[in-house]
């Protein structure tokens, strides 16, 4: 995909940890718009960590992350609101709540950042059901569904304020390899239609060779980023030893 003049996302110099540990340390990188983008690496070595702090969660010990220009680590108040509205967040589990259905959990970003008419909201909630193949499903509870339908309807909730980025942290997981399968070509055809970028936290190859663009590999010893690019080319060509193993599958011990 070929750059933009202005990366959507910029990491400057950001350093993470508790208290004295320190996870990973000056990391700096960039997200170009329109562009699906993989956060991995082995067990341990902060990506999630990385992702809560992008969207807000979580507080570095230092360094900016910039969202359309914006510093989310510093911005307060309204600014920082403005900067929410811009990403959508889909979790690990998905996150939805199990005593609302389907329409009324998309529905809840609507609620807290617009002042539409419920009906507004309603048929919003309903287009996003839509968009992800779940708009008979709008009444439907939580438990009702399958583990890739539950999926599915929590990236339509991350979709309800029309954002420019969607994180995804660890879609895959617990997903059947056809459901998987199935969930990356629904990113693909997100990416395709609506323009989103993608910031992704995954570990599941497949997938990654499937979707991914560019990824960044983070490494818990080095605490920081070993490799960047785009996963083929890691797998067959980097220098970093360990980083050939992690992408061809081969029982190894890290560096």
């Amino acid at each position: 995909m070929p750059p933009s003049k202005d990366p959507i996302i910029r990491v400057e110099g950001l350093t993470a940890g508790y208290e004295d540990f320190v996870l990973f340390d000056k990391i700096s990188f960039e997200v170009e718009a329109g562009e699906v983008f993989i956060i991995l690496g082995g067990s341990g070595c902060g990506k999630s960590t990385l992702l809560k702090q992008m969207i807000g969660l979580y507080s570095p010990m230092s360094g900016k992350i910039l969202i359309g220009g914006a510093d989310i680590v510093s911005a307060e108040g309204t600014d920082r609101q403005q900067i929410l509205k811009k990403f959508g967040v889909m979790y690990q589990q998905g996150a939805l709540f199990g005593s609302m259905t389907l329409l009324e959990n998309v529905r809840l970003p609507l609620e807290e950042f617009t002042d539409l008419p419920p009906e507004a909201m309603d048929l919003i909630a309903l287009m996003k059901l839509k968009l992800v193949g779940l708009s008979e499903f709008g009444e439907r509870m939580p438990s009702q569904l399958s583990g890739g339908m539950q999926k599915r309807a929590a990236i339509a909730r991350a979709m309800a304020l029309d954002p420019q980025i969607l994180f995804l942290d660890e879609p895959s997981a617990g997903l059947d390899p056809i459901t998987s399968a199935e969930l990356d070509a629904l990113i693909l055809q997100l990416r395709q239609s609506l323009k989103v970028t993608f910031v992704v936290v995954t570990h599941e190859l497949p997938s990654i060779y499937a979707i991914a663009d560019r990824v960044i590999m983070l490494d818990k010893k080095a605490k920081g980023i070993v490799a960047t690019g785009k996963p083929q080319e890691l797998r067959d060509h980097s220098d970093n030893a360990w980083v050939r193993q992690f992408f061809n599958r081969e029982a190894a011990a890290e560096p």
